[in-house]
């Protein structure tokens, strides 16, 4: 799993629950959306970007998101889902995703997904500040390096 996920500086470990498979025993589709969204929240706080909302009324809204089906998860098993920071622009940045499952040894899932800082206060998108850019830049140098690299 390690050589999987390395490439991704936030994993996060998720349990499978018996209430997320639908009528043809696998995790339903609506699902990886949340375990997305789970993995996102951690990498925000990494990040510590739920914090600087409350100083500047500044804050991430998920713009679009998206999911490829690989594999079908079913219950038991324990994901480990790993996200990154893949392009970040003016006001907005992409995050890719990853579900490893640990009862297959195999990746399940991939998405996307793009934030866009808003700002609550005026109700407008805003600029990524040059210290949450420092910052997602310094997680994102935590990943792995390809050996040949």
């Amino acid at each position: 799993m390690d050589a999987i996920l390395q490439h991704y500086p936030v994993v996060t470990e998720i349990p499978v629950a018996w209430g997320e498979m639908d009528a043809l025993n696998h995790v339903n589709n609506v699902v990886y959306f949340r375990y997305f969204e789970t993995a996102r929240l951690d990498y925000f706080k990494e990040a510590a970007l739920m914090d600087d909302i409350k100083d500047t009324g500044i804050g991430p809204v998920l713009s679009e998101t998206s999911a490829r089906y690989r594999l079908p998860v079913t219950y038991p098993d324990t994901l480990l889902v790993g996200s990154r920071v893949t392009k970040m622009e003016d006001d907005r940045f992409t995050m890719e995703y990853e579900i490893f499952s640990q009862k297959m040894g195999a990746i399940t899932t991939r998405g996307t997904a793009q934030v866009v800082m808003f700002d609550f206060k005026n109700n407008s998108k805003a600029k990524i500040s040059p210290q949450l850019r420092e910052t997602i830049e310094a997680i994102e140098a935590r990943k792995e390096l390809p050996a040949n690299a």
